[in-house]
Formats: C-alpha cells, structure tokens, sequence
C-alpha cells in the first residue's frame, strides 16, 4: 500500500557559475580524487602551452616561407620545407597529447562525480525519499548516467579551449601590434596615425560577430534545458512501458501507451524544431563570418603592402596573426552553441544536488527520534514512544503510538487500507522522517524486511538468494536446502544462471525465494509488508511455518489481510481510524498457532534438525 508524501520546499537556487564551482570544487578537493584532478591539470595545461608554441613558430615559417617565395629563392624555399615537416610532427606530437590528458581529466572527474552522486543518492535510502519529495529533480538515473558525462567532458573541453584561445590571444597580439605599424589616416584637413591598427581592426571584428552571436542564440540555453528534460520523459516513458509490458499486454493497452509515447516524443519534436530554428539562425552568421575572416586581415593589411611597407612574406604573417587573434577572440562566437548544451547538463546535475541537500536538511531537521540498540534494561525491542507519523504539512496519519514488541514475539498489525501500515514499516526502517515521538530499534542489521514485491539484483539466480550479502557467503548446500524447503526446488539446478530474475519467476516464486533469503540470513526481527499476498492457502502455510520451525527465535512483525495469518502471532495490533489520524490499539491476544494442514509429508523431528545444521554450515 502507499500514503502519499506531502510537499517539501526546493532547495534554494545558486547561480550558474556557484553550481559549476560547487561541482569542479567537489572533485579538485576530495581527499581520494585531488592529487590526479591536479596533476591531470597540469597535463592538460602543459601539453596546450606545447600546441601553442608550435603555433607560434608555425606563424614564422609563414613569413620566411613566402619570403623566400616572393624573392625566387629556392634553397631557402626548400628549406622551409622541412622545418614545415618537423612542425607538422611537432604539432601531432602535442595535439595528441594534449587530446590523452582531456581524456583522461574529463574521463576521471565524471568517475568521481558519477560516484560521489550515486553515494549520496543510496545513502539512508534518500533514492526511496525522493519519490516522496514534490519538486525533487526526475530521472536521477539519467542525470547520473548521461547529464555527468556531457558536464565533465563539456567542461574540459570548454577550459581548454578558452585556456588556449586566452594564451594565443596574449602571444600573436604582440606580433600583430607589431608588424601592423601605424596606418596613416588624412581625414579632409586633419591627419593621424592609429598605432597597431590590425590590432584594432580584429578587436572590433570579433565584438560584432560575439554581439551577434549572442542576440541570435541566446535563447538556446533555455532551449537546450526544455531538449534535455523532453528527451527525458520519453525515455521514462519507454523504460516505464518495458517493466510493466505484461500487465499491458494483458489488458491490451498497447493502443493507449503508444498515444502517450507519441505524445511524449512530439513534444521533444517540438523543442528540437526551436533548438534547430536557433541553429540556423546561427549558421546564417558563422559561414560568412568564418569566410570572411580570411580575406578581412588581407584588404586591411593591404594599403602598407602595397605602399611598399611589408613585404609578401610579412603580410601572410599579419594575415596568420590576425586570424588567430580573432580565432581566440571568437572562442564565444564559436563554441556558444556548445556553451549552451553544456549549460543545461550542468543546471541538471546541479538540480539533482540540491534536491540530496533538501532530503538531507529535511532528514536532519527530522522530528522522529529513532533510537537504534537496546533499551535502559539491556533489552533488544520495538517500542512507539508518543508516536505520530505524519507528512510534512502537517496531516497526521498515526496518532499517538505506544506499544513495544520483545524479541521473539509474533506480531501482527492489521488495519484499514490507508491507515499507515506501510507508512509505519517506513518509519521502523528510518526510511520516513515526518513525524514526532521516538522508536526504539534493534541494530539495523539484525532486521530483515520483506515488501510484497522482493527486490530481485540483475546477475546469477545465487546473487539473488544470498542477496544483500555476497553469495560467497553461502555453502551451495545451505543454498539448496533453503530453495527445496520453501518449494523451489526446480531453481537449485539454476543456481548458477544469470538472467532478469524478476521476469522469469512469478510473483509468487519471487515471494517464496524471499522466504529462503530470509531462512539463510537468519535475522532476529523480520518484517512482512504483505508478503504472502501472492500465494495460495498452502504455500502461505509453508512459509509461515518458518517461524514457529527454523526461525523460531526470531521476531516477526506482520502487515496482512489474508486469512489465516493470525495463527502465526502471538497477538494483533490494530490501526483504527479516526479523524486526527489512526490509533494503534492492542485488539486481542490469540493462543498458541494451531497447526495448520501441511502441504505433502511433514518434516520430522530429524529433518529440521539436518536442515538447520545445514543451514548454519552455510
């Protein structure tokens, strides 16, 4: 059963550049990630400073290649030659390197990332709360697994290519100040000279192609956030009509969830027809930008060229310098669109932080206090203290709890649908943090919970049954004898076998392998949140008998409305409703379990002896 989560207020918004910094701080500082974070850096930075330098001598070549051009000379000319060939390997040389260290830099910062998020997310099973939170960030599967790698990667991307664009910048703005010289306006009667006026001239072409950029595509930020999040719900979309396929295909409602898919995809139809609008408007002022940038430096140049100023040689020099100035100057104009993809993966995987730091501050804030380990007389028990579940708004679905549950006893809680049966279960495993009063737990290892649909991990069968533990754990004979004692004994020759085990067995398989889970792992308090609700009258029996036989000494409290159950609990608490929220009443006590009818022979005396010898041995 489910209760439904009140509302919970967003965490408060930062601003892009503190999202960024708070995700590049995460990574540069932890103890266990910093010194590769710094001495990939280093690589990376080093290897762009190389790149750059060969560059720089490249923009000599030019000048004492079409020198030697211009003045007939071919000695020189076919010396120039091989320096271009040494310059070339230089540059491959430098380029891959440099490539390797982004790699690897963008490669093991989303490793620490994905990690660092997938901790948070499994940490006091926040993934579970977050279901209940209004305005926590969707798919955080997604944001983990795809939005890491376009943030990280998009980011080292963008630092090197504005690192080297600013070091470009810094060293052919000198050369071009230089070889450009003074141009000699005469404006009617008056005459001045503008120093290193190429300088000028490539400062004011890149501010019009950044201004234009900017009021072109600027929209595409917001565009690509509304891409990613459409992108996403169709995916939900399909992963959600996959894990129910059976239950559609039964009722045929193929019909209805292909007009949602499609409903789901025509919106991301509809938010790339915007994205590539944007983009065409962009394409019309990047084609003749980039083409013009050519012959710009040339006609600019060319009053001191053919004035007799510069020669041929020093011309294609201004010409390269001019180029790679405005190519730094327009890292903006160039890589906006790229700007704005990763804008949006970085605001995603930001949402999702700040979403674990809402659930967090909620939890620490949290009014249950809930007290793990014996009590004041050294007793292992359950006890409601003054208990009140509740949501976050306010609304009480438990009122007033007091009861206490020893070690070894059967309980049974019975209630309403809608009365907090579950809710309560949650607040036992620390899993819901509305509401007053304390609990009192065993040590969390020594419970064991068991919903009504088991969590069954993709891997081998043996995964499944040893599951949380590794399977390592188990004896393959203790494996064996817990599958055949709880009627499973076509899956002991599957042990081995990996496949999606949530698929292949019936709910009622699923129900009964949670059975011998519990049987090997031999937990003193076990919980049932409608456990048996998939099996017939005596297969219920069977399980059940569990707990009067093998797990006689353990603790079993019961969510359940099959009939029958009450024969395996010593006593039943009742959830009553009532206006300001249920009341936990103590309704009756029963006798001892009568011995319900046994399915096939019963086990004798002997035999549940050589099962729990075995059981232990594993």
């Amino acid at each position: 059963m489910s209760d439904t989560a009140p509302t919970e207020p967003a965490a408060p918004r930062r601003g892009f550049f503190a999202q960024f910094w708070r995700i590049a701080r995460s990574y540069y500082t932890a103890k266990e990630a910093r010194r590769r974070a710094w001495l990939l850096t280093a690589a990376v930075v080093g290897f762009t400073l190389i790149s750059i330098l060969v560059t720089l001598r490249f923009n000599l070549w030019n000048r004492d290649f079409f020198n030697a051009l211009e003045n007939r000379d071919r000695a020189v000319f076919y010396g120039q030659l091989w320096t271009l060939l040494l310059l070339l390997l230089g540059a491959m040389l430098s380029s891959v390197a440099a490539l390797w260290a982004k790699q690897m830099l963008s490669l093991d910062w989303r490793r620490h990332l994905v990690f660092t998020l997938q901790s948070r997310w499994l940490e006091g099973g926040l993934h579970y709360q977050l279901n209940f939170m209004p305005d926590a960030a969707d798919n955080p599967d997604q944001r983990i697994s795809e939005n890491t790698r376009w943030a990280t990667a998009m980011a080292v991307d963008l630092a090197v290519g504005l690192l080297g664009s600013i070091l470009t910048l810094v060293s052919f703005l000198g050369i071009l100040w230089t070889l450009s010289g003074p141009l000699h306006v005469a404006m009617g009667t008056s005459e001045f000279d503008i120093p290193g006026y190429m300088v000028w001239a490539a400062l004011l072409y890149a501010v019009i192609g950044s201004v234009l950029t900017w009021v072109l595509g600027g929209p595409m930020v917001q565009i690509n956030i509304r891409r990613n999040e459409a992108e996403s719900d169709h995916r939900f979309a399909l992963i959600r009509m996959r894990e129910n396929s059976e239950a559609i295909a039964m009722i045929r409602g193929e019909p209805d969830e292909d007009r949602s898919m499609r409903a789901a995809f025509r919106h991301v139809i509809d938010v790339m027809k915007d994205l590539y609008k944007r983009e065409r408007a962009l394409m019309y002022l990047t084609s003749a930008y980039g083409m013009a940038a050519g012959v710009v430096p040339i006609v600019v140049a060319s009053p001191r060229y053919f004035a007799g100023a510069i020669t041929l040689g020093v011309l294609m020099q201004i010409t390269q310098a001019f180029l790679e100035v405005t190519r730094s100057l327009n890292w903006f104009v160039d890589k906006f669109p790229l700007l704005a993809d990763w804008r949006s993966h970085v605001e995603r995987v930001a949402a999702l932080e700040d979403t674990f730091e809402a659930a967090e501050g909620m939890e620490a804030d949290q009014t249950i206090t809930l007290l793990v380990g014996p009590d004041e007389q050294g007793r292992e028990v359950l006890a409601f203290q003054d208990l009140q579940v509740g949501h976050a708004d306010g609304n009480v679905v438990i009122q007033d709890a007091n009861a206490e549950i020893q070690a070894g006893e059967k309980v049974l809680i019975v209630g309403e649908s809608g009365t907090g049966k579950s809710t309560l279960f949650r607040a036992v495993a620390g899993l819901w943090p509305w509401g007053s009063g304390t609990i009192r737990t065993p040590p969390r290892e020594k419970m064991f919970f068991m919903p009504q649909r088991p969590y069954l991990p993709l891997g081998t069968l043996r995964a499944a049954l040893a599951y949380p533990a590794s399977p390592k754990k188990f004896a393959d004979a203790g494996m064996k004898a817990a599958l055949e004692r709880c009627e499973l004994p076509h899956l002991v020759p599957r042990l081995d076998e990996e496949d999606r085990w949530d698929r292949v067995l019936s709910l009622g398989e699923q129900q009964r392998l949670a059975f011998a889970r519990t049987l090997l792992h031999r937990p003193r308090w076990v919980f049932l949140d409608e456990a048996t609700a998939a099996l017939d009258e005596e297969n219920q029996d069977s399980m059940m008998r569990l707990f009067r036989e093998e797990l006689a000494e353990s603790a079993l409290v019961s969510i359940g409305h099959r009939p029958g159950l009450d024969a395996y609990h010593d006593r039943t608490l009742h959830l009553m409703r009532a206006p300001d929220g249920a009341r936990l009443e103590v309704r009756r006590r029963v006798a001892p379990a009568r011995q319900p009818r046994r399915r096939g022979a019963p086990l004798v005396a002997a035999g549940r002896g050589a099962l729990r010898r075995m059981l232990r041995r594993g």
